[in-house]
C-alpha cells in the first residue's frame, strides 16, 4: 500500500512560483502530479519514470511544457512538481499519483494510488 501526501500548495499571483512536495511511502517506477479544476475533467500534468536513484523519462502536458518541471528524491521518498511563470489557468487542486507494478510508458500507466491534493490558486 502506497501513501502520499501533497503539501506546498497556496495562492500566488500570476508570474509567480510554487513548489508542490509529495511525500510517499513506497517506490514505484511511476508518479505523476495530476490537476483538476472546478468543471473540468482530470487532466495528467506531468509524469516520471525512475528506479532507484535514476530517472529515465519524464512527460509534460502541452499546457505546463517549459514552465513545470517535475522530479523525485527516491531517498527523501519524495516528488515534487517545481511551477514558473503560472498563469490564472493553472488553478486547480493538484494531485500526486502512482502506478504499481511495472509500465512501458508512465503516460499511460493505470495510477491507483492518490493522494489527498493540495489546492494552488494563481491571481492575475
Amino acid at each position: 500500500q502506497v501513501q502520499l501526501v501533497e503539501s506546498g500548495g497556496g495562492s500566488v499571483q500570476s508570474g509567480g512560483s510554487l513548489t508542490l512536495s509529495c511525500a510517499y511511502t513506497y517506490v514505484t517506477t511511476c508518479m505523476a502530479w495530476f490537476r483538476q479544476a472546478p468543471g473540468n475533467e482530470r487532466e495528467r500534468v506531468a509524469t516520471l519514470s525512475s528506479f532507484a536513484t535514476t530517472t529515465y523519462a519524464d512527460s509534460y502536458a502541452d499546457s505546463v511544457k517549459g514552465r513545470f518541471t517535475i522530479h523525485r528524491d527516491n531517498v527523501k521518498k519524495t516528488l515534487y512538481l517545481q511551477m514558473n511563470s503560472l498563469k490564472s489557468e493553472d488553478t486547480a487542486m493538484y494531485y500526486c499519483a502512482a502506478a504499481s507494478g511495472f509500465w512501458r510508458s508512465c503516460q499511460s500507466a493505470e495510477y491507483n494510488y492518490w493522494g489527498q491534493g493540495t489546492q494552488v490558486t494563481v491571481s492575475s
